[in-house]
């Protein structure tokens, strides 16, 4: 197996170059046959799904009837995704990747070491819409053994470190639970003695846990699965130049470390390098406003593959609902100097005893919606930072931002100024530069609206979507709980992008489409490099990898049968 591109010859032929962290449309590419390179520019290889919780919106997969899914319907998902999405883009794209979406996961689970599941419970996020669900469409990836990698353990990415916990060790959301309960359940004690079992060896042979979950453990299954089948990857490996002629994209030239070579290209170059938010210019003029530092991703996605691709005639695809997904953000400094921009998706916001205000101390969302629209509801008011208030009580329950539940270990939080806090609510108003009687205000509105069940001003907990990530145990609203048990805390939140929902027009087989809307043969985007099929709306969790999975399967297919009879291949495409 090629790991450098020392290794590869001047002029070599390639069927499929993957630029990014593309490494489903590799592995598509390398299970039928096709000889495929993958190039990544950073050191280690997943860009930001390696990240992420690693879910995967593909509705009425084969997983779905597993957990009694057995209602869903093309029709019922496409009338959801038509209320939730509308014009903002193709339904052309959209009926593809519902009718190629299963096949794609089928495929990809057929002989490789990919494996998804379905959660029991994790809905559609505009739950209130009709054809949206509870269950079926976020498939999730099984947990992998990084050991099975062996020394290639060191090109994954690891996670957010705040993430993780006692240096290292990656835990899901089923873990979490175990471990709140720690002393009061025999088997989540069990659970959690055998996670910590299982940390405490590999500490003494890996930098880190090797019980790889969630976006981890989907990369290294995929890496695992390339290396297989003799896929050179290639880190730090850059793309310089992509080359096109009458008939499309015939090679690229690329450099890694001081080693120049030209790549001839069958069947196309498939673009997945995470999008354009580290892009400077690109960032001014689609997200204005919006610090670098607030985006939590992956430090690959620079855009530089964007310019290559627009010097051969690609194209944007026309603004949707945003140019970037979103979710709050609060910030910190770390030890050894970087910022951590910790996303605040679903462990506190919304929660019962939670508040978000802005200077003059007033509520100006509804805390419990989907983080996309937080995100987006905190830049439509104008509010950066927004203050996400709660009481000792609150903290001690649901722990605040990277303060973990218990109420334990705050010093640290406190003294470098993450974490705020004030014995009363007048005092925390103080120390945050607030307005201290629209905070106390604020709170008791909240604490009237705990007692009755119904928020007056932004109906928290009127959805099946904001229920389930509420607190089943406060009653009568999962979402709202009294705040009232001194000291209180906040820390502030920022909106921060979590990836590109604007990248290139494709047709329906993720060829690149230049300006007049024509597919540029041989050059294929995926991921956020493609212009989002939901229109910079968020309907469910997952809906950037599962189209991502979807096209990358319909551009493998594309580009191999491109490399096998590249003079017979016509355009078939629907132009979207």
């Amino acid at each position: 197996m090629r790991t450098t591109l020392q290794e590869i010859q001047d002029g070599e032929s390639f069927d499929i170059v993957v630029v990014g962290a593309g490494m489903s449309a590799a592995l598509f590419g390398a299970l039928q046959g096709a000889k495929v390179l993958l190039l990544e520019k950073t050191e280690y290889v997943g860009g930001t799904t390696a990240f992420s919780a690693g879910t995967t919106w593909i509705p009425n997969s084969h997983h779905a009837a597993e957990i009694g899914v057995h209602d869903d319907s093309l029709a019922k998902v496409g009338g959801y995704l038509d209320l939730a999405v509308g014009e903002r883009s193709s339904a052309e794209l959209r009926r593809v990747f519902l009718e190629n979406g299963p096949k794609a996961v089928k495929a990809i689970e057929t002989g490789t070491s990919v494996r998804y599941r379905a959660r029991p419970l994790h809905p559609d996020y505009i739950s209130d819409l009709e054809g949206s669900t509870l269950r079926g469409r976020a498939l999730e990836p099984l947990p992998f053994d990084g050991r099975l990698l062996g020394e290639r353990f060191r090109l994954i990415r690891p996670p957010i470190p705040e993430f993780t916990v006692l240096g290292g060790m990656m835990i899901d959301r089923d873990d979490v639970n175990h471990l709140l309960k720690l002393t009061r359940s025999f088997a989540s004690f069990r659970h959690a003695v055998k996670l910590l079992s299982r940390h405490a060896l590999d500490r003494l042979r890996h930098p880190r846990g090797t019980r790889l979950v969630m976006g981890n453990a989907l990369i290294a299954s995929l890496l695992h699965s390339l290396d297989a089948r003799g896929v050179p990857v290639l880190t730090e490996c850059r793309l310089e130049r992509l080359e096109r002629d009458a008939g499309g994209i015939e090679a690229v030239e690329v450099t890694q470390k001081g080693v120049k070579r030209r790549i001839v290209v069958k069947g196309g170059v498939i673009l997945a390098s995470g999008g354009f938010n580290r892009h400077p210019e690109r960032r001014r003029a689609l997200l204005p406003g919006s610090e670098p530092q607030w985006c939590p991703g992956a430090p690959g996605h620079t855009g530089q593959a964007h310019d290559l691709a627009e010097a051969v005639g690609a194209h944007y695809g026309k603004p949707g609902l945003s140019h970037a997904f979103w979710a709050p953000v609060s910030i910190r400094k770390r030890g050894d100097g970087s910022v951590a921009a910790f996303p605040h998706f679903i462990l506190d916001r919304g929660k019962p005893g939670m508040i978000t205000v802005n200077r003059e101390g007033r509520r100006f969302l509804n805390e419990s919606t989907s983080y996309h629209l937080f995100g987006i509801g905190m830049q439509e008011a104008g509010v950066a930072p927004a203050y996400l208030v709660t009481d000792a009580e609150g903290l001690r329950k649901y722990g605040l931002g990277m303060v973990r539940p218990g109420g334990k270990g705050l010093k640290p939080f406190l003294a470098d100024g993450y974490l705020v806090e004030g014995s009363t609510l007048a005092e925390l108003a103080g120390r945050l530069g607030i307005d201290a009687a629209g905070l106390q205000d604020s709170v008791r509105r909240i604490n009237e609206y705990a007692c009755s069940g119904v928020d007056l001003d932004y109906w928290r907990g009127t959805t099946d979507y904001q229920r389930v990530n509420g607190d089943a145990a406060q009653q009568p609203n999962p979402n709202l709980g009294p705040i009232g048990t001194a000291p209180f805390y906040a820390v502030r939140l920022y909106p921060g992008d979590i990836g590109a929902a604007t990248g290139f027009a494709t047709d329906t087989d993720a060829r690149v489409l230049d300006g007049d809307a024509a597919p540029i043969d041989g050059l294929y985007a995926v991921g956020n490099d493609m212009h989002s099929i939901m229109g910079g709306t968020y309907p469910g969790p997952g809906i950037t990898l599962g189209p991502g999975l979807t096209f990358a399967y319909l551009a493998a297919q594309h580009a191999v049968a491109r490399a096998r009879a590249p003079q017979a291949q016509e355009a078939k495409s629907v132009v979207a």
